[in-house]
């Protein structure tokens, strides 16, 4: 990609004959040849970021030019007057709004591209849902783009998409895009479909996330409509019928729709599930376009729900069922998203750290009770929760801890721990639904789960380990790893 001409620029600059190898918003990963964004925090306040305090990008572009970027994106107002930045005046590109120039680009590039967009949102699961939804067309022969990561806001969709012009890509290496769309805030899902407007958007579930930012869980539905509004035409909305907030989204589009779902009637459905062992379920794969016998190896109902969303696009690309199945036999969990860790020691770990919701939570829980299986007299398996406490879920976080806490106990697990906070909340549940003290335990502090967890594991234990980012339960499976040998020997 050529660079944009900068109104400084002058003639014979040497300016125009910079290429452009990569795009950066943070110098420490600023590589010789790339764009660097100067993001300041009047760009962030503009758009949809929750954050109060943000750094300011301009004071870091003669460490971005120290790095080898041939030019950086910056704000006319922040450079006018800031004798320090006049003096790279010749390689700036100036805009009104450094945040809507990357998201121009990257529309842009879209655009002049051509292909097929997918969009996927939903309260939980898209970084799983976009990860399969890849792999099973690109086991189909399409060359897929995709999300870097959960990049799923303004700055991480726009980067994600620029990818095409990236480290030697180009646009026509990609057949299509497959893009996480997130919200934060109420807005935030149409400005994205904006940005890349989606020929087939899905939607998961609806469940109350974020509701600190958000008036209601209806609210957050709505939000999430805006990617079923911005389908182009002639697109396809793919919705969870087993979800009616989900399934009553059908009424904002009048084009063709594809359901997913286990419990009522879908398009593209699941039948004859069975879970071989923690982690892995089979079953019935029903498509509009046939059936397959398929595998799973993610723990969860949850993760089938997104493997179903994954089956629905492939479809509408009309993949078979058989090439979907084979696909989702080889797809493994993406990082700290349900990944199943078996150690020598005999015990089982599912590390399922990225986040948590109280939907997601009981989903592992069931999932973990499901794959308890044998065990002998002498040495029964236990199932134990550790919770990190849940974020972001508005003024009924408590009451929505000791509801789950209820669940879990219901469950018939044996021994649950919350972590730190409202992970207090979780135990009085448990504790009221009739768990004894010993098998309901509250840690003030990650640290101190870590520390316990390592002496509290016996041979046959089925471990999951989950809570909200901020938590930082991935420091007990450190513990774990850290401690115990693994096996390795999943396939």
């Amino acid at each position: 990609m050529r660079a944009t001409v900068p109104d400084s620029a002058e003639p014979g600059s040497g300016f125009f004959d910079n290429r452009i190898t990569g795009f950066s918003i943070d110098t420490r990963t600023v590589a010789p040849g790339d764009l660097f964004f100067a993001l300041s925090p009047d760009d962030y306040r503009r758009h949809f970021f929750t954050a109060k305090e943000f750094d300011d990008g301009h004071r870091f572009i003669p460490q971005a030019f120290e790095r080898g970027a041939v030019a950086t994106v910056a704000r006319r107002a922040r450079v006018e007057g800031d004798a320090e930045l006049e003096k790279f005046r010749d390689r700036l590109l100036i805009v009104e709004d450094v945040i809507a120039a990357l998201q121009s680009l990257a529309h842009e590039t879209l655009r002049e591209w051509g292909g097929r967009v997918v969009g996927i949102t939903g309260s939980a699961g898209k970084t799983t849902a976009k990860d399969l939804t890849a792999h099973v067309l690109a086991h189909a022969g399409r060359r897929a783009l995709k999300t870097q990561k959960n990049f799923n806001n303004e700055l991480g969709l726009a980067l994600s998409i620029l990818q095409m012009e990236s480290e030697g890509a180009k646009p026509e290496d990609f057949d299509v895009a497959v893009l996480e769309m997130g919200q934060s805030m109420f807005g935030e899902i149409r400005r994205l479909c904006e940005i890349a407007p989606p020929d087939i958007g899905v939607v998961l579930l609806v469940a109350p996330v974020h509701l600190e930012f958000f008036e209601s869980v209806e609210q957050i539905a709505e939000g999430k409509s805006q990617i079923v509004e911005g389908i182009k035409p002639g697109g396809v909305a793919v919705l969870n019928a087993d979800d009616a907030r989900v399934a009553a989204m059908r009424a904002k589009h009048d084009g063709r729709t594809v359901t997913f779902g286990i419990e009522r009637g879908a398009d593209v459905a699941a039948a004859d599930i069975h879970t071989a062992r923690l982690g892995l379920t089979r079953f019935r794969l029903c498509t509009p376009l046939g059936e397959a016998v398929a595998e799973l190896a993610l723990p969860g109902r949850h993760n089938l729900m997104n493997a179903l969303a994954a089956a629905s696009v492939a479809t509408c690309f009309g993949v078979a069922p058989d090439a979907i199945a084979e696909a989702l036999n080889t797809a493994r969990p993406s990082e700290m998203r349900g990944e199943v860790v078996d150690f020598a020691a005999g015990f089982s770990l599912v590390d399922d750290t990225y986040n948590s919701n109280p939907r997601s939570l009981l989903s592992m829980a069931r999932s973990l009770v499901a794959g308890r299986g044998g065990g002998t007299d002498a040495q029964p398996r236990r199932t134990i929760v550790v919770a990190g406490e849940m974020l972001e879920l508005g003024d009924e976080a408590a009451a929505m801890h000791r509801d789950a806490g209820r669940e879990i106990a219901g469950l018939a697990v044996d021994v649950l721990w919350g972590v730190r906070g409202l992970g207090r909340d979780l135990i009085e549940g448990a504790r009221e639904a009739g768990m004894s003290n010993e098998a309901a335990r509250f840690f003030e502090t990650t640290e101190a789960a870590a520390a316990e967890i390592v002496n509290f594991v016996r041979g046959g234990d089925l471990v999951l380990v989950k809570g909200s980012r901020g938590v930082h339960t991935e420091l007990i499976v450190k513990a774990l790893r850290d401690k115990f040998v693994e096996t390795g020997d999943r396939g």
